[in-house]
């Protein structure tokens, strides 16, 4: 059977998550960026017994968060290196257990999980899809599943469309740069794109003037050392998908979930969903 993983793209976020391991960012802005991910999260639902999954845990920046308030917390990510990473933030919790594993063969039993989040990586894996039903799979019956997934910018207006399309053709070429290069241009790309755009839509929040059609206006608080992150995340990958809100919806159904709930604030598009109950 194939794989549902790309082993170049592992290989990269390994090397991205060992080089920022986001212990340079802020309390403030790591509260900041977990509330934009995780302010539709039902943790009312969640007790000091829950057990659930952190899907791509990448360095355990979310983890650190999620880890106090719950039972047992599994990390699971396919690279050696992101696991080291996220191992070392979390030393200071018992409740964390870690798995070096792809989606396709997550180390948990079947409807065993009180919930799950994935954010930022089943775009990045060849069957999205595949990768959702998998995860829903270890869910209980009624347990919610926080996802997030690179959007097709389908609220954007057709000029930002455009422009990502002209960026993404620079993706495809630096991504399959060495990985030492493919760091300074995107260290490139993060001080004379990123930071520019960044400060000219905090500028215009200033005055007053609307920013929600503005290029990178997400990263108009955040520091450079996200902005650094965030440009190899973006551009350093081989294999990016996007999707439109109806086409998750759709993934999302033909998983078996019961009830899905979008959050109307970037990052687009998370979404919390619940398993059937009776699947």
């Amino acid at each position: 059977m194939k794989r549902n993983i790309d082993e170049n793209v592992v290989e990269d976020f390994g090397r991205e998550w060992s080089s920022f391991n986001q212990n340079q960012v802020s309390g403030a802005e790591l509260n900041e960026l977990f509330n934009r991910y995780f302010g539709i999260f039902p943790f009312e639902k969640l007790t000091t017994k829950s057990i659930g999954f952190d899907l791509g845990c990448g360095s355990g920046r979310w983890a650190s968060f999620m880890a106090s308030k719950v039972g047992i917390l599994h990390c699971i990510d396919p690279s050696e290196l992101a696991l080291n990473t996220a191992k070392a933030k979390l030393a200071n919790y018992d409740n964390c257990q870690f798995h070096q594993a792809a989606v396709d063969a997550i180390p948990l039993d079947d409807n065993s999980m009180d919930f799950g989040y994935s954010l930022g990586v089943l775009h990045h894996v060849p069957d999205t899809e595949a990768g959702i039903q998998q995860c829903i799979k270890k869910l209980k019956p009624g347990a919610p599943l926080l996802l997030y997934l690179y959007y097709a910018f389908d609220n954007r207006p057709f000029w930002y469309k455009a422009i990502w399309k002209i960026s993404n053709l620079f993706r495809v070429l630096i991504s399959k740069l060495p990985f030492g290069i493919k760091k300074i241009v995107c260290l490139l790309i993060a001080l004379f794109i990123y930071l520019p755009l960044a400060k000219l839509a905090l500028i215009a929040e200033w005055l007053g003037i609307s920013t929600s059609n503005f290029l990178l206006a997400d990263y108009r608080k955040c520091s450079f050392y996200t902005m650094k992150t965030d440009a190899l995340d973006r551009f350093g990958t081989r294999v990016e998908k996007r999707y439109s809100k109806k086409q998750i919806i759709d993934m999302l159904d033909r998983s078996g979930v019961e009830k899905m709930v979008f959050s109307e604030q970037s990052p687009f598009w998370c979404v919390i969903a619940f398993k059937k109950i009776g699947n």
